[in-house]
């Protein structure tokens, strides 16, 4: 998801349905969590929650729990008096007096330790706390904004969050759907991307993609989310030099190169891995044959469809690795793709 000043981008169903849920919990004054996987703008979420309110004039405030060790946690939220660890020479707000009368979003917060989350537990109930190291109560009027990409309740299953906090905290939940979910946002925002870089370059138009390239970003799954589309349309624009012809190379993966130095395996660790035949000496795999009569051309087509799928996974879901993998062409492979509806 993309932010441009106060507008959120996207057309698809999915989407309408997540602004509509955002637009009806923003006036809420109770904590919310968002949650959803990498890359899929759950900040842009929270601060949308935050500027629909009615604090939208007031503080908002933003912090990474997964960023700061356990004590730089506590004392970067509820801030500290002096004295209350080596270099702590003056008293310090927290997060939570700074975003006073505001919002504070707290992002990876299933990673706050149990002693952080029950002091969180403590200012959403009670709205006060103290510093790290002192003994005054300070009381504040904070809105919550947690998210996180695990599952919290599995984490307060197994003891890694505490369920009271996530009792508090799940006044309501707004998941993010993931951009494998938003088809018809996919070029909406690739679009959007790259008129923003190709005004970025200096190119006068831009000249839109391939058809090419929106077939091979269409079929992509995303894993990285708007985020990913982001580098991917920005790469492949920067690497087209001009804006002269539609963009048509798309590289999904810039780590992928036939000089990729080798993975690095723990000596004490990792197993030996076992020594293959030579190239000339390996036989394909046999497939086990069926016992009596049988169907030949169904027998082949969902071997055949194994065989995608293994090449897909081995490559993780790279097609054009997973061609390689085949000795197939680029082409070739989305052709079987689509037979065997593995796209």
């Amino acid at each position: 998801m993309e932010l441009r000043q106060d507008q959120i981008i996207g057309s698809s169903p999915a989407f309408l349905d997540l602004m509509d849920r955002i637009s009806r919990a923003a006036p809420l004054d109770r904590p919310l969590l968002v949650i959803g996987e990498r890359g899929t703008g759950k900040e842009l979420i929270a601060a949308r929650l935050h500027y629909l309110s009615n604090r939208w004039n007031r503080p908002f405030q933003k912090m990474n729990c997964a960023a700061l060790a356990e004590t730089l946690l506590e004392s970067e939220l509820f801030g500290y008096e002096p004295g209350a660890f080596t270099g702590a020479r003056n008293r310090r707000a927290g997060r939570f007096e700074a975003a006073d009368q505001g919002s504070l979003f707290l992002d990876e917060i299933g990673t706050m330790s149990m002693s952080a989350q029950e002091k969180l537990l403590r200012v959403i109930e009670y709205g006060e706390f103290e510093r790290v190291g002192g003994n005054e109560t300070i009381e504040v009027d904070v809105r919550v904004v947690g998210a996180t990409n695990i599952d919290l309740p599995a984490a307060a299953d197994a003891g890694e969050f505490r369920h009271d906090l996530l009792d508090r905290l799940a006044f309501d939940v707004i998941t993010v759907p993931p951009l494998r979910e938003r088809p018809e946002d996919i070029m909406l925002l690739a679009e959007h991307f790259g008129r923003n870089m190709a005004r970025e370059l200096e190119w006068l138009v831009f000249p839109g993609f391939s058809d090419k390239a929106e077939e091979e970003m269409m079929c992509h799954r995303w894993p990285g989310n708007v985020r990913e589309l982001k580098n991917v349309v920005e790469r492949a624009i920067y690497r087209a030099w001009d804006g002269e012809k539609p963009i048509c190379d798309i590289v999904f993966d810039p780590f992928d190169s036939p000089f990729r130095p080798p993975v690095k395996r723990n000596r004490m660790t990792a197993q030996p891995a076992p020594i293959a035949p030579p190239a000339e000496n390996k036989e394909p795999v046999k497939p086990t044959l069926p016992d009596g009569p049988f169907c030949f051309k169904e027998t082949v087509t969902a071997y055949e469809k194994k065989l995608l799928s293994h090449a897909m996974e081995d490559a993780r879901f790279n097609q054009r690795v997973a061609a390689k993998h085949l000795n197939l062409s680029y082409d070739q492979l989305r052709h079987a793709l689509k037979k065997h509806d593995l796209l």
